[in-house]
């Protein structure tokens, strides 16, 4: 990989990691489902105006709006408020073993070896971190698996749907997101409008910075690089993005550095990299049986 294009991996990763800091600062001068609402409608502003989608697609992104929109951000903004940001961080990595079960159970496809052990670790990651004073109460801690679980059924949906440019994607499931983020705070928040008069850089920093830096920028560089390196290259380097919140939220929160976090975010983190990392594939004359390889069959 260039020096430039590892530079902006980086970038990305700092960008994702900060962000779950300025959520948390936010999170003391707004209600959850408020920011998200504020941060959808930021977002939908700035896209979709000049972006299109088409009636095929149109379905896709009205089950995005619920499963990415309310279920995965909603959640997350909720879960945050009550739970430490490197630990949120580290649940909600959760998402990538429950997509690769979501797709053994809707897709068919075989779990082999690998992945389920790295499920397995990552699960028994939770399982230290339960033992440990950093783990939010039983609310803030479903909240924050569902909103992993949010994310798994995304994936799956963008998976089997009709393709879209992700920048687009994000523009319009914003904006079909924000009726349904928006009645939830108003049916389960309280003074709004107060909080939205009252609020400072904290607050309206976390909603600009969610929507323009993470969502438009960091993700804009990230499918960027998408095209020039292989998910394969990325993605052992975007699993240091939860192990940079817990840095980040001891540095400027104040966050505990418990010895069940480290050892139960290892695991987290190792058993996804056992899921998503593999290894560069040999040339004809260097092959050799691969773990990931699909066996023979005598059918087409």
């Amino acid at each position: 990989m260039p020096l430039r294009d590892f530079y902006l991996v980086l970038a990305v990763i700092l960008i994702w990691a900060f962000n779950n800091i300025m959520i948390k600062l936010g999170l003391g001068e707004m209600p959850p489902l408020l920011m998200t609402t504020l941060r959808f409608a930021l977002v939908a502003v700035l896209i979709v105006p000049f972006t299109r989608i088409t009636r095929v697609q149109l379905p896709l992104v009205l089950k995005l709006a619920a499963s990415f929109g309310l279920m995965h951000f909603g959640f997350l903004f909720i879960g945050l408020n009550y739970a430490e940001a490197g630990t949120g961080a580290l649940l909600v990595q959760l998402g990538t073993p429950f997509a690769t079960i979501l797709a053994a159970i809707f897709l068919k496809e075989r779990l082999r070896l690998k992945p389920v052990i790295g499920m397995l670790v990552s699960f028994s990651g939770v399982v230290v971190l339960a033992g440990g004073p950093t783990l939010p109460g039983p609310l803030a801690l479903t909240l924050l698996l569902l909103s992993a679980l949010g994310w798994a059924i995304t994936n799956l949906l963008v998976k089997t749907g009709p393709e879209i440019e992700p920048l687009t994607m994000a523009g319009w499931l914003s904006m079909f997101a924000i009726p349904l983020v928006g009645m939830g705070s108003l049916l389960f928040e309280q003074h709004q409008w107060m909080a939205m008069t009252e609020a400072g850089w904290r607050g309206w920093g976390a909603v600009v910075y969610s929507a323009v830096m993470s969502s438009i920028l960091a993700y804009g560089l990230w499918n960027t690089l998408l095209r020039r390196h292989s998910v394969s290259r990325l993605i052992p380097l975007s699993l240091l993005t939860p192990l940079v919140v817990v840095l980040l939220g001891i540095l400027m929160l104040g966050e505990s550095l418990a010895v069940s976090k480290l050892i139960g975010g290892a695991l987290v983190v190792g058993g996804i990299a056992i899921i998503n990392v593999k290894r560069p594939r040999k040339a004809p004359h260097e092959a050799v049986l691969d773990d990931d390889a699909p066996l023979p069959s005598s059918k087409k």
